[in-house]
């Protein structure tokens, strides 16, 4: 079976885990990629292996995206190669410190990764997307993004960003030619547990995914045309339900006078007061 080319997919965070199995399936999606993590000797073998089963155009750029230099890099990429069609923005950390335990460093790491990168790729990625009015972004987001209380609360609140800024892109993009997908896995076996301080050897077996697995279920999710993706929750109407009562109560959310129950006097009845 022939497989028509997509363009090509560039993949941060690619060397391993969910970044990897990300460049196995678009490889064999038809996507020439570009692969970017730290680890130039892990990059290059992944790169030498899909080569060899797909016969893609796998390209290495080894990037620290934490250290601006190295960002800069990617973002020119981005801003210059015309044949990426795709931004996987998969790169990032977490930590399972509570705030009185935490490196604030680390937590300042975290955020420069997990958000200052995410949305400098993004920004480097989209205009050419719209020129040309083909693209689509996808953000890994987490179940820790809604469910903030779980982890560490930068992280959460980092996965928070990445979910908030993705409901924005689509709202942005969307009449663009510009597709935006948030993913947000739950527990998934990967070496970021080993990094976060707990592997996932150690947790309920019962609530972790396989990488494969999870990567599978959101390309589904992406071809289904979700707009935002979670893996592990198995009534969609949950997350529909969810999302309507957000967008709802957003709409009662602007008022030119506080609620009752704040027992705030209106501004003219107070004016008349004092007249």
């Amino acid at each position: 079976m022939t497989i028509s080319h997509q363009g090509t997919a560039l993949i941060t965070g690619a060397s391993t885990g969910i970044g990897a199995v990300y460049a196995d399936r678009l490889a064999r999606r038809g996507y020439n990629l570009i692969l970017v993590a730290r680890n130039q000797e892990r990059l290059s073998v992944l790169a030498q292996r899909l080569t060899a089963e797909t016969g893609r155009t796998v390209r290495t750029l080894a990037a620290d995206l934490g250290n601006k230099a190295d960002l800069a890099k990617v973002e020119a990429t981005l801003r210059d190669d015309s044949n990426v069609t795709m931004l996987v923005n998969n790169a990032g950390f977490g930590a399972v410190a509570p705030l009185l335990n935490a490196d604030i460093d680390k937590m300042e790491d975290m955020i420069t990764l997990n958000v200052t990168a995410l949305t400098r790729l993004t920004y480097a990625a989209v205009p050419g997307f719209v020129a040309r009015n083909k693209g689509t972004i996808i953000n890994i987001s987490s179940i820790v993004g809604i469910a903030a209380e779980m982890l560490n609360g930068v992280y959460g609140a980092s996965k928070a960003y990445v979910l908030s800024f993705s409901h924005s892109l689509v709202h942005e993009l969307a009449d663009k030619g510009v597709r935006v997908q948030a993913v947000l896995p739950g527990a998934t076996a990967t070496e970021f547990w080993d990094v976060a301080g707990y592997p996932h050897q150690n947790m309920n077996q019962a609530i972790v995914m396989h990488v494969n697995d999870m990567v599978d279920a959101a390309l589904a999710g992406l071809d289904q045309g979700e707009l935002v993706t979670i893996p592990g929750l198995q009534d969609s109407h949950d997350w529909a339900r969810f999302e309507a009562d957000r967008r709802a109560l957003s709409a009662r959310f602007g008022h030119a006078t506080p609620a009752p129950r704040y027992q705030v006097a209106p501004r003219h009845i107070v004016a008349e007061t004092q007249s």
